[in-house]
Protein backbone atom coordinates (compact mmCIF):
# COMPACT_ATOMS: atom_id res chain seq x y z
CA UNK A 1 0.00 0.00 0.00
CA UNK A 2 0.86 3.75 -0.26
CA UNK A 3 0.21 7.02 1.24
CA UNK A 4 -0.01 10.33 -1.29
CA UNK A 5 1.33 12.63 1.49
CA UNK A 6 0.78 16.00 1.76
CA UNK A 7 2.99 17.05 4.04
CA UNK A 8 2.38 19.52 6.57
CA UNK A 9 -0.76 20.54 5.69
CA UNK A 10 -3.20 19.79 9.06
CA UNK A 11 -5.33 16.60 7.35
CA UNK A 12 -2.10 14.81 5.84
CA UNK A 13 -0.11 15.66 9.71
CA UNK A 14 -3.14 13.87 11.60
CA UNK A 15 -2.23 11.08 9.38
CA UNK A 16 1.07 11.39 9.69
CA UNK A 17 0.86 11.61 13.91
CA UNK A 18 -1.17 8.20 13.61
CA UNK A 19 1.10 6.33 12.02
CA UNK A 20 3.94 7.25 14.31
CA UNK A 21 1.94 6.76 17.32
CA UNK A 22 1.30 3.31 16.14
CA UNK A 23 5.07 2.09 14.68
CA UNK A 24 3.54 1.61 11.36
CA UNK A 25 6.11 2.40 8.18
CA UNK A 26 4.31 2.74 4.68
CA UNK A 27 5.07 3.76 1.40
CA UNK A 28 4.68 7.50 1.27
CA UNK A 29 4.19 9.39 -2.39
CA UNK A 30 5.00 13.32 -1.54
CA UNK A 31 3.12 15.62 -3.25
CA UNK A 32 3.56 19.36 -3.22
CA UNK A 33 0.49 21.17 -2.11
CA UNK A 34 2.30 24.65 -2.65
CA UNK A 35 2.68 23.56 -6.41
CA UNK A 36 -1.26 22.56 -6.65
CA UNK A 37 -0.14 18.91 -6.93
CA UNK A 38 -3.09 17.65 -5.05
CA UNK A 39 -4.61 18.46 -8.41
CA UNK A 40 -2.60 16.88 -10.58
CA UNK A 41 -4.24 13.71 -12.98
CA UNK A 42 -3.15 11.21 -10.25
CA UNK A 43 -4.37 12.32 -7.78
CA UNK A 44 -7.34 13.49 -9.27
CA UNK A 45 -7.97 9.93 -10.58
CA UNK A 46 -7.82 8.33 -7.05
CA UNK A 47 -9.85 11.35 -5.72
CA UNK A 48 -11.96 13.62 -7.69
CA UNK A 49 -12.50 16.16 -4.64
CA UNK A 50 -8.50 16.64 -5.26
CA UNK A 51 -7.68 16.57 -1.55
CA UNK A 52 -4.95 14.26 0.41
CA UNK A 53 -4.20 12.04 1.92
CA UNK A 54 -5.31 9.43 0.14
CA UNK A 55 -3.89 6.04 0.90
CA UNK A 56 -4.27 2.94 -2.13
CA UNK A 57 -4.07 -0.53 -0.89
CA UNK A 58 -2.13 -3.34 -2.81
CA UNK A 59 -5.53 -4.12 -4.59
CA UNK A 60 -6.04 -0.56 -6.08
CA UNK A 61 -8.99 0.12 -3.33
CA UNK A 62 -8.45 3.61 -2.51
CA UNK A 63 -9.06 5.21 0.57
CA UNK A 64 -9.75 9.17 1.12
CA UNK A 65 -10.49 11.24 4.55
CA UNK A 66 -7.65 11.37 7.12
CA UNK A 67 -9.87 9.87 9.97
CA UNK A 68 -11.25 7.12 7.59
CA UNK A 69 -7.86 6.64 7.44
CA UNK A 70 -7.42 6.53 10.59
CA UNK A 71 -9.82 3.78 11.47
CA UNK A 72 -8.30 1.27 8.60
CA UNK A 73 -4.87 1.68 10.48
CA UNK A 74 -6.48 1.02 13.67
CA UNK A 75 -8.29 -2.32 12.74
CA UNK A 76 -5.34 -3.59 11.21
CA UNK A 77 -2.83 -2.78 13.74
CA UNK A 78 -5.23 -1.94 17.28
CA UNK A 79 -2.57 -1.40 19.55
CA UNK A 80 -1.95 1.45 20.78
CA UNK A 81 -5.56 1.76 20.73
CA UNK A 82 -5.75 5.31 19.54
CA UNK A 83 -10.09 5.35 18.91
CA UNK A 84 -11.19 3.72 22.41
CA UNK A 85 -11.21 0.34 23.90
CA UNK A 86 -14.42 0.20 25.55
CA UNK A 87 -17.86 1.08 23.66
CA UNK A 88 -18.12 4.17 26.11
CA UNK A 89 -14.91 5.40 25.60
CA UNK A 90 -15.40 4.79 21.48
CA UNK A 91 -18.25 6.93 22.15
CA UNK A 92 -16.20 9.53 23.87
CA UNK A 93 -13.17 9.37 21.38
CA UNK A 94 -15.34 10.08 18.66
CA UNK A 95 -17.91 12.83 20.35
CA UNK A 96 -14.89 14.82 21.29
CA UNK A 97 -12.93 14.01 17.97
CA UNK A 98 -15.72 15.26 15.89
CA UNK A 99 -15.75 18.45 18.61
CA UNK A 100 -12.22 18.83 17.39
CA UNK A 101 -12.69 18.66 14.17
CA UNK A 102 -15.83 20.77 13.36
CA UNK A 103 -15.76 23.37 16.43
CA UNK A 104 -11.97 23.99 16.58
CA UNK A 105 -10.12 22.77 12.82
CA UNK A 106 -12.73 23.59 10.40
CA UNK A 107 -12.74 27.15 12.33
CA UNK A 108 -8.76 28.08 12.19
CA UNK A 109 -8.55 26.44 8.89
CA UNK A 110 -11.71 29.04 7.53
CA UNK A 111 -9.97 31.27 8.62
CA UNK A 112 -6.30 30.67 7.22
CA UNK A 113 -8.12 29.67 3.80
CA UNK A 114 -9.80 32.97 3.56
CA UNK A 115 -7.19 35.47 4.92
CA UNK A 116 -3.87 34.12 4.06
CA UNK A 117 -2.39 35.89 1.13
CA UNK A 118 -0.92 32.41 -0.22
CA UNK A 119 -4.92 30.90 -0.38
CA UNK A 120 -6.05 33.30 -2.89
CA UNK A 121 -5.72 30.73 -5.48
CA UNK A 122 -6.75 27.87 -3.57
CA UNK A 123 -9.92 29.89 -1.99
CA UNK A 124 -12.06 30.74 -4.56
CA UNK A 125 -13.37 33.46 -3.66
CA UNK A 126 -11.96 34.07 -0.77
CA UNK A 127 -13.93 36.05 1.92
CA UNK A 128 -11.94 37.94 4.54
CA UNK A 129 -14.71 38.85 6.42
CA UNK A 130 -15.75 35.05 7.22
CA UNK A 131 -11.86 34.21 7.67
CA UNK A 132 -12.42 36.72 10.86
CA UNK A 133 -15.82 35.72 11.71
CA UNK A 134 -14.03 32.02 13.07
CA UNK A 135 -11.10 33.62 14.54
CA UNK A 136 -13.03 34.20 17.84
CA UNK A 137 -15.08 30.88 17.29
CA UNK A 138 -11.62 28.76 17.38
CA UNK A 139 -11.04 30.68 20.50
CA UNK A 140 -14.56 30.51 22.08
CA UNK A 141 -14.12 26.55 21.72
CA UNK A 142 -10.51 26.98 23.52
CA UNK A 143 -11.76 28.29 26.54
CA UNK A 144 -14.54 25.86 26.37
CA UNK A 145 -11.97 23.20 26.17
CA UNK A 146 -10.04 24.48 28.70
CA UNK A 147 -12.44 24.08 31.46
CA UNK A 148 -12.85 20.93 30.38
CA UNK A 149 -9.40 19.51 30.99
CA UNK A 150 -9.49 21.31 34.66
CA UNK A 151 -10.25 17.67 34.95
CA UNK A 152 -8.45 15.33 32.90
CA UNK A 153 -5.04 15.60 31.08
CA UNK A 154 -6.20 14.75 27.54
CA UNK A 155 -8.76 15.76 25.49
CA UNK A 156 -11.23 12.32 25.57
CA UNK A 157 -10.08 11.12 28.80
CA UNK A 158 -6.74 10.21 30.62
CA UNK A 159 -4.98 8.75 27.63
CA UNK A 160 -3.62 10.07 24.34
CA UNK A 161 -6.20 9.33 21.41
CA UNK A 162 -7.30 10.45 17.96
CA UNK A 163 -9.30 13.51 19.41
CA UNK A 164 -5.32 14.63 20.87
CA UNK A 165 -4.14 14.41 17.38
CA UNK A 166 -6.89 16.25 15.78
CA UNK A 167 -6.67 19.34 18.20
CA UNK A 168 -3.13 19.72 18.46
CA UNK A 169 -2.54 20.08 14.94
CA UNK A 170 -5.94 22.73 14.85
CA UNK A 171 -3.80 24.31 17.62
CA UNK A 172 -0.70 24.35 16.25
CA UNK A 173 -2.09 25.94 12.70
CA UNK A 174 -3.64 28.54 14.54
CA UNK A 175 -0.21 30.15 14.08
CA UNK A 176 -0.73 30.93 9.99
CA UNK A 177 -4.14 31.18 10.48
CA UNK A 178 -2.93 34.22 12.85
CA UNK A 179 -4.83 33.06 16.32
CA UNK A 180 -3.44 33.15 19.45
CA UNK A 181 -4.91 31.35 22.15
CA UNK A 182 -5.60 33.21 25.49
CA UNK A 183 -2.72 33.07 28.44
CA UNK A 184 -4.75 32.93 30.91
CA UNK A 185 -6.02 29.00 29.63
CA UNK A 186 -3.77 27.86 31.54
CA UNK A 187 -4.95 24.05 31.32
CA UNK A 188 -5.43 24.23 27.55
CA UNK A 189 -1.86 25.14 26.92
CA UNK A 190 -0.60 22.69 29.44
CA UNK A 191 -2.05 20.29 27.47
CA UNK A 192 -0.46 21.49 24.53
CA UNK A 193 2.86 21.07 26.10
CA UNK A 194 2.88 17.75 27.05
CA UNK A 195 1.22 16.42 23.89
CA UNK A 196 3.89 18.68 21.55
CA UNK A 197 6.58 16.74 23.66
CA UNK A 198 5.71 13.61 21.95
CA UNK A 199 7.94 12.18 19.24
CA UNK A 200 5.44 11.43 16.85
CA UNK A 201 4.16 15.58 17.36
CA UNK A 202 7.25 16.38 15.73
CA UNK A 203 7.47 18.23 12.16
CA UNK A 204 10.11 16.75 9.57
Amino acid sequence: MKLFDGGRAPNPRRVDIFLREKGIEIERVPVDMGALGHKAPEITALNPLQRLPVLQLDDGTVICESVAICRYFEEIHPEPNLFGATPLERAQVEMWNRRAELSFLGAVAAAFRHIHPAMKEWEVPQVPEWGEVNKPKAVEFLIFLNSELAGRDYIAGDRFTIADITMAVGFDFMKPARITCPPELENVLAWHQRVAARPSMSVT
